[in-house]
């Protein structure tokens, strides 16, 4: 990605439309808020190109900005962390986790599925972020078992809020994009009209 991020941003922005994983309306967040724009990584893998670009960014991003050595295991947030931590892992050699949304009632009734060693250095994943409630969630689950967790790894940073919060629990953000690059991007290529790019850009900065 060095050298080449403008063209690798363009290009995610493309991917974005192509897949129609950005979408304009009125839609309610996880957290409950509404929104003016949506954004569904979900649908990436049934479009195999799209989703080989996405995991070369990923995998970029991962290596350039944290670096191999910094951590022994990826976790994610499930569900949609879950398809991208998982080939991600395998491009890296590395072992992978994940945490349950909800601790399970039988066996060993863990919220976390893999193996964990105490000590070990976590990185986190997923796809975007908006107030980093989920991450948080299972930053707490992991390290309730003895693992740390110094960096959470996604694509897209929503500006809402996410970052400080984050970084109040001792967790440092990477993300590829912001939703105002986006928006500026997608703008000046005349791919999205004067009022949806206003209305992007309010909606971050009245929430960052």
């Amino acid at each position: 990605m060095k050298g080449n991020n403008g063209k690798d941003e363009a290009d995610f922005c493309r991917i974005l439309l192509k897949t129609n994983a950005l979408r304009f309306g009125v839609f309610k967040l996880t957290s409950g808020k509404l929104s003016s724009y949506y954004i569904d990584l979900r649908a990436l893998p049934s479009y195999p190109e799209s989703f080989k670009k996405v995991m070369e960014i990923y995998e970029a991003l991962l290596k350039n900005t944290v670096g191999l050595d910094k951590f022994d295991r990826i976790s994610c947030v499930p569900t949609s962390g879950l398809l991208f931590a998982s080939v991600l892992a395998y491009c890296v050699s590395k072992p992978i986790l994940y945490t349950r949304k909800e601790k399970r009632t039988h066996g060993r009734e863990r919220k976390i599925e893999g193996e964990l060693k105490p000590g070990d250095n976590i990185i986190i994943l997923d796809d975007l972020i908006t107030s980093g409630k989920s991450l948080i969630e299972a930053i707490e689950a992991i390290r309730a078992e003895g693992g740390i967790v110094k960096d959470a790894l996604v694509l897209i940073d929503r500006q809402e809020g996410g970052k400080k919060n984050l970084k109040k629990v001792g967790v440092n953000l990477h993300s590829f994009m912001n939703i105002t690059k986006i928006a500026n991007i997608l703008h000046e290529q005349d791919v999205i009209e004067e009022e949806k790019y206003n209305e992007i850009i309010k909606q971050s900065i009245d929430n960052e």
